[in-house]
């Protein structure tokens, strides 16, 4: 069956997307230091649902007070931050997007000059002042992470999308080159994976039957070869938990980094049976082409990043016009400011990336 952008997608929980058009969880920097939602942050995500995506996603947000990875990181780890987004599901709702908060915990990524305690993982890390999780603070961070899905239940989002990926907390617990816990947490992939089901079967357990969850995973690198990579896919898709699976590819056209491997990454993904989930790739779609070649390939939704800094309403022009590709880089800061891109996260773009912000 041939697909298309506009075309809605019924998912196994709760309301079906408008399209297939999803904003990443992108970092933006903005939030308040205690983790508040601010003004800049809200109003960038709400341009974004007015922008005609089906699905908008916040940037990841942090579910335990040691997990935070930057200043000006959203958090969802604490009743304080409920009545800022409660603010943003209702803004995002009355724009008819669907909604969803990024679970995150930073692990050995995380700061400690912003979080004020030493930084934890599955293993220790001595150069890094990086403490290894006891047994029983691993269930702890997977009660945080059910607690953080509970919270976003409460605010009325749609769903959640638990962050995988990237080497932070749960990807780090996925790499075969540094975990070797004895505690059934580690070592062989079973136990690697085993941290990851446990939050997903944890928040599906402790949500209504109409709450969406979603998933994030890297299909390589950080200690993850693609053979795992389209392995740990397989199973979070064939556990039925899901309502969909956002592989970051960062490159949707790009080939796999390890050796021995045929055809391009998204290859690897789109072939999996899915359980009534939908799969969504990410990386450098800058035009509607890219989407539709996307779809073509074999993917249920586009999950759109730089193209949605751009320009609040991709996916509206996309859906518009055929021919739509994103305004050329550098772009002067008066141009994303009129895009609903805050100072900090012009600021934040303009430092990371050479060619975003003129």
């Amino acid at each position: 069956m041939t697909k298309h952008l506009a075309d809605p997608v019924p998912l196994p929980h709760g309301p079906a997307l408008a399209n297939r058009f999803a904003l990443a969880p992108l970092t933006n920097t903005q939030s308040n230091p205690d983790g508040t939602l601010s003004d800049d942050e809200h109003d960038w995500l709400v341009a974004r649902g007015r922008g005609g995506f089906g699905l908008t996603m916040t940037c990841a947000a942090y579910v335990s007070p040691g997990g935070q990875a930057w200043a000006g990181q959203l958090g969802i780890s604490d009743d304080r931050h409920l009545p800022g987004l409660t603010r943003l599901a209702d803004s995002l709702r009355a724009t008819g997007t669907r909604s969803s908060v990024q679970l995150h915990h930073a692990g050995r990524r995380a700061d400690p000059a912003v979080t004020g305690r030493p930084n934890v993982a599955p293993w220790a890390e001595a150069e890094r002042d990086t403490a290894a999780l006891s047994t029983a603070e691993v269930t702890g961070v997977v009660e945080d992470f059910v607690a953080a899905a509970v919270r976003a239940e409460r605010a009325g989002f749609d769903g959640v999308e638990v962050h995988g990926a990237h080497g932070y907390l749960l990807g780090q617990f996925l790499d075969a080159r540094h975990n070797h816990r004895d505690d059934g947490y580690g070592g062989s992939l079973d136990g690697r994976y085993r941290v990851l089901d446990e939050v997903l079967r944890g928040i599906r357990e402790a949500t209504g039957p109409n709450f969406q969850l979603g998933l994030r995973l890297t299909p390589e690198g950080n200690g993850i070869t693609l053979p795992e990579g389209r392995e740990i896919a397989r199973r979070a898709l064939a556990s039925e938990l899901l309502d969909y699976l956002d592989m970051s590819l960062w490159d949707v056209f790009m080939r796999p980094r390890g050796e021995g491997h045929e055809g391009l990454l998204i290859d690897h993904f789109v072939d999996l049976p899915r359980q009534g989930a939908a799969l969504g790739v990410a990386g450098s779609v800058q035009s509607a082409a890219d989407a539709r070649w996307c779809l073509e390939r074999g993917a249920d939704l586009v999950t759109v990043g730089t193209g949605a800094i751009l320009h609040h309403d991709f996916a509206a022009r996309a859906l518009a016009d055929p021919d739509f590709v994103v305004r050329a880089r550098p772009v002067p800061r008066d141009v994303l400011r009129a895009e609903f891109v805050g100072p900090a996260f012009v600021d934040y773009l303009a430092a990371g990336w050479d060619d975003l912000v003129a």
